[in-house]
């Protein structure tokens, strides 16, 4: 099961890669104008959001919706295809895919966690992270004009699907698929941590100039599109390389690096705000992936894991708040800056990882004190 998780991973991240390193660039080739990409980039975020209230209400993350979000998602996909030229068909195609891939990971997530243990759970996660890089390299060479893109977008979206639907299918066999979520707010209550959750949602923030505008800002400051899939696939090997050697740092003060993670993101946004024409500089901003993506990322469920006792809740509503909340914050906010001021784009990102800081910094001081001690 390891290795079909392993490969599941390589296709989901790939088919992110497509999305957020090449889509913005092929709405830019169309004919889309910055706050056009921001609002149908917000789209999937904000769906994400809302979808773990969902489960507040009965629903069930269970077999039958997990293919039913594989479905959501290869039909968003596809979609993309005959709805490319046209706005709203095309919003709706984002909203569509972005209901699908917001269930999908989480109950990957869970059966993994399940199969491989948190110890070894980077070492399998970091095939996503060789899938998202492989999938830049490739597709740069052949993104000739928009609709390869697309063609690319759709074939990840399959391999996902068929993958999924093997995972599923295993696990429902085994009569191991998830159980129904029972908990309730009740016994969920995100208020009790609030400054830690408004660093999850400002981290993400702080993404949204990255994800959604970095391709074009770069190459708007004469960098080509080829040395800016090598950024981007450098700061994925950076993530490998933490994904993989991150575990002794997971015994150390969680709360002190999740400090540690959201001030090297505001450096990083800083450096490429300032100096967006200089290739080393923006190397060394890529650099700073490891922390601001792959260690933040493991910090920030790990602690969730222990901190709630409706674990598989709380996971979901890191995603939706994070993810989704704060990644629709963050394209919107994107979108708005680079319409309007678009040297403030990276400056924006970097104010919001250093809020998220300062929110982090306050969730250490309410802990125990022989606990910050550590």
């Amino acid at each position: 099961m390891s290795l079909i998780i392993g490969v599941f991973y390589f296709f989901y991240f790939a088919l992110i890669g497509v999305h957020i390193i090449f889509v913005p660039k092929i709405l830019s080739m169309v004919g889309y104008n910055a706050m056009d990409i921001g609002i149908i980039f917000a789209s999937a975020p904000l769906v994400r959001f809302i979808v773990p209230f969902l489960f507040l209400k009965g629903f069930n993350l269970d077999h039958k919706a997990f293919v039913a979000a594989l479905v959501l998602m290869l039909f968003g996909a596809i979609a993309f295809y005959p709805s490319l030229e046209f706005f709203w068909p095309l919003l709706i195609s984002n909203i569509v895919f972005g209901i699908g891939m917001s269930l999908l990971l989480p109950y990957i997530e869970v059966i993994a966690l399940e199969h491989i243990g948190k110890e070894s759970y980077g070492k399998i996660r970091l095939f996503g992270s060789l899938g998202f890089i492989a999938v830049a390299l490739v597709l740069v060479r052949y993104l000739i004009e928009p609709r390869v893109g697309i063609d690319f977008l759709i074939a990840m979206a399959v391999a996902t699907t068929v993958l999924g639907a093997l995972i599923g299918s295993k696990e429902y066999k085994k009569s191991v698929a998830l159980p129904s979520l029972e908990e309730t707010f009740d016994s969920f209550n995100p208020l009790a941590h609030l400054s830690l959750w408004i660093g999850f949602l400002l981290m993400q923030v702080s993404f949204g100039p990255f994800y959604n505008f970095f391709t074009i800002y770069v190459t708007d400051h004469a960098i080509s599109l080829d040395t800016t899939v090598w950024l981007w696939s450098f700061g994925v090997l950076a993530e490998i390389l933490m994904f993989y050697f991150q575990g002794p740092l997971l015994r150390s003060n969680l709360p002190r690096l999740l400090q540690i993670t959201a001030l090297f993101t505001a450096v990083r946004w800083l450096i490429v705000a300032f100096f967006p024409d200089n290739i080393t500089l923006l190397y060394l901003a890529q650099s700073l992936h490891a922390f601001s993506f792959a260690l933040f990322h493991t910090v920030s469920i790990t602690i969730l894991f222990s901190l709630y006792q409706s674990k598989r809740l709380a996971q979901q509503f890191f995603f939706g708040i994070s993810y989704g909340l704060g990644g629709f914050l963050g394209a919107l906010g994107a979108g708005v800056l680079y319409q309007y001021t678009p040297s403030w784009l990276f400056i924006g990102g970097a104010i919001a990882a250093f809020g998220a800081t300062i929110s982090f910094t306050m969730y250490t001081k309410s802990l125990n004190p022989s606990y910050r001690r550590r």
